[in-house]
């Protein structure tokens, strides 16, 4: 079956469906580039019944860049179910059962419910991510996806020029902050200081701009913390509007691939009794945002 790929809304040139491959066999470098040209235009890829072990999808991911390893979740190394190689997207214990509602990890995991892009509190943050859904709630659990291309092409002249140049601050103690968790070591807040990124960023293939925007953002370089974060949260009001979003129902074995560069992604609620586990590998990006130059077009229009 030839490489088949689907818009799932025509008008809006966001999110795919992608069908005619067998990530587990692997695929060439000729379908990873077809599949790279369609996450330009799409942003997110739904690739349905991909039967996949962790290594096969980590050899899959490979095909896109150098990866990442699993540091931003809270457990300690030797208390892991998966490998460092691996995020683990999941509300299990390392022995596979679920967690009990006031574990320290599941509180942390919440935060993952809250609208982010990957790895953003991260100085290099993430490329694309491709997630995994190994278990599913037969209810609940959605990931829905925010076109941030769309969400910066809607804002008048005057609100994408204050925006072009702001600097932002970004740590998970910012976003577990927003939810009550503050429950950190010395350890983990030093391994979490805020780092930099821009609040515009344009794509290095497409060169289209987009917001960069994320729960992770704590304050804006030179303003106040409370204007600031009332800033982010009107910017982020507009980007999550119901027509920039994709929500994804999952089923077993799908394999969902987005790029953090021009999409914002929220997990949703679900039963927190049953089990839910999907595996994350991340793609990481080429450098810190901060230091990209703004397009010279943005500055003239």
């Amino acid at each position: 079956m030839p490489l088949n790929i689907e818009p799932l809304n025509p008008d809006k040139q966001f999110a795919a469906r992608v069908t005619g491959l067998d990530i587990a066999n692997g695929v060439s470098r000729e379908i990873a580039a077809c599949i790279e040209n369609a996450i330009d235009k799409y942003a997110v890829l739904v690739f349905p019944d991909q039967r996949i072990t962790d290594d096969q999808q980590y050899r899959f991911s490979e095909h896109f860049g150098a990866m990442e390893t699993a540091t931003g979740d809270i457990n300690a190394q030797a208390d892991r179910r998966l490998s460092m190689d691996i995020n683990d997207i999941s509300n299990l214990d390392s022995n596979g059962q679920v967690r009990d509602r006031s574990d320290r990890a599941r509180l942390f995991g919440l935060g993952n419910m809250l609208w982010h892009s990957d790895s953003s509190f991260k100085a290099t943050p993430a490329k694309f991510s491709l997630l995994s859904a190994r278990i599913v709630p037969e209810q609940g659990g959605n990931t829905e996806f925010s076109d941030m291309r769309r969400a910066w092409d809607d804002l008048d002249t005057e609100l994408q020029r204050e925006c072009l140049d702001l600097i932002c601050e970004h740590s998970q103690i910012y976003s577990r902050g927003k939810l009550g968790f503050d429950d950190f070591t010395d350890d983990e807040r030093q391994k979490w200081q805020p780092v930099l990124q821009r609040l515009v960023r344009e794509h290095p293939r497409t060169q289209r701009l987009s917001l960069f925007l994320s729960s992770h953002i704590g304050t804006i370089q030179g303003w106040p913390v409370p204007e600031a974060r009332l800033f982010i949260s009107d910017l982020t009001e507009h980007a999550t509007q119901a027509d920039y979003v994709y929500a994804h129902n999952w089923h077993q074995w799908d394999l969902l691939m987005w790029d953090n560069r021009v999409v914002m992604h929220r997990a949703r609620r679900y039963d927190h009794t049953k089990k839910r586990d999907l595996h994350r590998t991340t793609v990481a990006g080429d450098g810190p945002t901060h230091v990209e130059l703004a397009a010279d077009h943005a500055r003239t229009n």
